[in-house]
Order: C-alpha cells, then structure tokens, then sequence
C-alpha cells in the first residue's frame, strides 16, 4: 500500500475515501483495538455510580424454577474459559407503601474476581434499577450490543403486572439479562455491573442517568454528518435484521392465533365433560361408558392447558425477546454508522487542507477518530457472532421444547382415550378371558 492510500472503510459517493491521499501519510500502521482502546469511553457517567433505589438485604431461600428461560445458559460459547461470575434473579416480593406498590427480585452473586470485595452478594433489586443498569452499560460501553430488558409497560386493564404469571415471566427475563451481561467478557467487568450486584444501599439518581443518556443521543444527533455507504458486511447485518423482524413478526402473529383457539377449545372442552357426567346420573346402562368419556375430556382439558401455559410462558417470550435484541442491534449499527460518518467527514476535510497546504499539521482528531471507528467494528463483530451463537442456542432449546410439550400433550391424550376404550366395549376383554378359562 503506498502513502498516498488512505485505511478508510469502504464508502460509496462522487468522490471515493479510497480515493483521497491520507493525511496520516507514510507513517500508517495497523490500528487493533486493545482493551485500553475499549475503555475509551469506559469513563462516561463515572460520577453517576449510584443506583437508584435502595432495599434492605434478604436471605429468603429462591424460588425453584426449571423454566426454559432459566435452562439457557451459555457455557458453550465461552471458548473454554473459566467462569468465575455467576448470577441468578429469583424470589420476586410485592411491596406495598402510601406512594407505590412494586416488585423487588433477590440477585445473588457468586464470584472468585478480585475486582469485589466479597465472595457472594445477596440484594435486592427492583426493575427500575435494571432500567438503570442498561442505561448506564449503554453510555459507558458504546461501542457493544446490551442484552435487552423486558418492556417496562403493561396495558392496564389488559395485564395484571403484579400476577403471579406476569410476575414470574419477568423474573425470568430479568435473570436472563443479567446472565448474558454477566457472560460478556466486557459488560461484565464494567464498574456499574459491579455496583449493581455488590451495593446495599442505593439512592435515587434516576433523572442524572436519564440526562446522561439524553446527552449521549444529542451528541450523536448533532453531528451532522452523513454516511457515505455502510461497508458490505455491516450493510448485511442490517439486511439480516430486517428479515429477521419479519420472521419474528409473522411467527408471533400466528402464534397468538394458534394460543387464543386453544383457550377457545380449551374452554369448550371444559363445558363439554361435565354433560357427560350429568347424562349418566340418569342413564344406569350408560353411567360407565359415559363416566369415562367425562373423564377423558377431563384429562385432555388439563393436557391442552399445560401446553397452552407452556407456549405463552416459554415460547412468546423468547420470541418478544429477540425482537427487542433487533431494536437494540439495530441503535447500535446506527451508533457506528454516526462515527463512521464523522470519520469520513474529517478525513475528506484533513485531506483537502493538505492539499492547499503541503506542510500543514495533521489533525490529531483524524488519527483518533480512526481508532474509534476500528473499535467500533472489532466490537460490533464480535458481539454478532456472540449473538448469533446465542440465537442459535436459543431457538435450538426453544424448539425442542415446543417439540416435547407437544409430545406429551398428544401422549396424554392418547393415553386418556385409550383408558376409556375398554369401558365403552363393554368390559369385552374380560369376557373374552372367561370363556377361554
């Protein structure tokens, strides 16, 4: 490469970056992101470390759970590394004061890392602070994809947010971000994670998190620049995305369709045993036969229930899941597209000064600008294919599960007819016993 081709990313337009002489000019070197590049932006909102909340410790036993959500774990993507961080969001408790009524979970935290004081941590937390959490890992770590946070908002009227089913999917969803940041092998050594899982007392600092956020979106909206062209590869992530929602969308559409038929039979199934019960009060040659038609139905309510439980408490929310990891992956593209932006800016403008001026100084801001961009891609990378493995594993356990609930649903219903097989033939195979003794 000689010292007149500028290291740019590709972009498309009148006047190609490939094509400029760049600034930087013989002395070019490979730039790789190092951790301490990584941390750039790790300083952001660090005098904003507090929590919002505070809540006395619990050491109540947790709540067992062999949920799905609960089951995915991500051992297999951690390249054989030692975990040394463990988490786990479980027994969930209603509070109940004169201002408000909320849901506080128990984190507990096991760890053999020197960055905390303490082996195990028990607290307790409620959504809002991991509302807090994300926001704080968004605006220190720019540059990674953050797991999303279930929505905040329930439709009143339509969701009891304080259910003991809404209660519990939340639970689940809040323990599964927890997991993914704690798995991450950059969220989880952040300082705010730390604090987090590791504080006791937590003070209300909601409206300094909320600024810091709402700068951080000025700061790249004022920018005023405008990309050129994603390169190739980040231009199919997007591409990727976008059929990625539609897939998510039309198999959720359905599959609240297939749920609300099956309350709908469900129901009539619940109406149509128990006439078979009152028929054979009244029909003594019938009662048997009868009786166990009744008791079919009975079994194959209870069955059909079990499976329409299992596909809005296992398989909807992995679904609503993802598409809140497409929002997310989708800021982030936008946020690299805004440095890249600013990158390609710069450097038509560092190289239009050279051009008048040989002998001009190079903007340092160029070089730096650069860094950022290669930062920007090394990170975003990688944490795709981390999202990818865990997709992958995701959508492998959840079908699987959804292969097994429908298994045992059409084996118990098999089960229940065939039981009631021999009362509606008249107890034949008995007789058939008889007359060959």
């Amino acid at each position: 490469m000689s010292a007149c081709t500028p290291k740019s990313l590709a972009s498309s337009g009148q006047k190609p970056i490939q094509e400029m002489c760049h600034p930087l000019g013989a002395e070019e070197a490979v730039l790789t992101p190092s951790p301490d590049v990584r941390n750039i932006t790790s300083s952001i909102g660090e005098k904003d470390q507090i929590l919002p909340n505070g809540t006395p410790v619990e050491t109540s036993s947790p709540s067992s759970s062999s949920s799905l959500l609960n089951r995915l774990q991500l051992d297999d993507d951690l390249d054989g590394e030692t975990r040394d961080l463990f988490v786990t969001v479980d027994d969930p408790k209603k509070h109940v004061s004169t201002m408000e009524t909320y849901i506080t979970y128990r984190v507990v935290t096991k760890t053999t890392r020197v960055e905390f004081d303490l082996p195990e941590y028990t607290v307790r937390r409620r959504y809002q602070d991991f509302d807090w959490l994300r926001t704080k890992l968004e605006d220190s770590q720019p540059t990674h994809l953050i797991p999303p946070l279930p929505e905040k908002f329930v439709m009143k009227g339509v969701v009891d947010r304080f259910s003991e089913e809404f209660v519990e999917t939340r639970r689940k969803a809040l323990d599964k971000f927890l997991k993914r940041v704690a798995d991450h092998p950059v969220l989880s050594f952040n300082e705010h994670l730390n604090s987090f899982l590791s504080a006791k007392d937590l003070n209300k600092r909601q409206g300094l998190a909320l600024l810091s956020k709402m700068g951080e979106s000025v700061k790249y909206v004022t920018g005023g620049y405008k990309l050129r062209g994603r390169p190739v590869e980040f231009s199919a992530m997007g591409d990727y995305l976008d059929m990625f929602t539609q897939k998510l969308g039309t198999i959720d559409r359905i599959a609240q369709r297939i749920i609300k038929e099956q309350s709908e039979y469900l129901a009539e199934l619940k109406e149509y045993g128990p006439v078979y019960t009152t028929w054979a009060a009244s029909e003594a040659e019938l009662q048997g036969p009868l009786e166990g038609v009744a008791s079919c139905m009975a079994n194959c309510s209870i069955a059909l229930d079990e499976l329409t439980q299992d596909m809005s408490g296992d398989f909807l929310p992995v679904l609503r899941e993802y598409v809140l990891y497409i929002e997310s992956m989708k800021a982030v593209l936008k946020k690299r597209d805004n440095v890249q932006a600013e990158y390609e800016a710069k450097l038509e403008a560092a190289a239009l000064r050279k051009e008048e001026r040989p002998t001009a100084k190079v903007p340092t801001d160029v070089e730096k600008c650069q860094d950022r961009v290669e930062c920007f891609n090394a990170d975003l990378k990688s944490d795709w294919d981390q999202w990818q493995n865990n997709k992958t594993q995701d959508f492998r356990q959840l079908l699987t599960g959804m292969a097994d609930h429908n298994i045992q649903y059409y084996e118990k219903c098999l089960a229940a007819w065939e039981s009631v097989i021999p009362v509606l033939q008249d107890k034949q195979p008995q007789e058939t016993e008889t007359e060959e003794d």
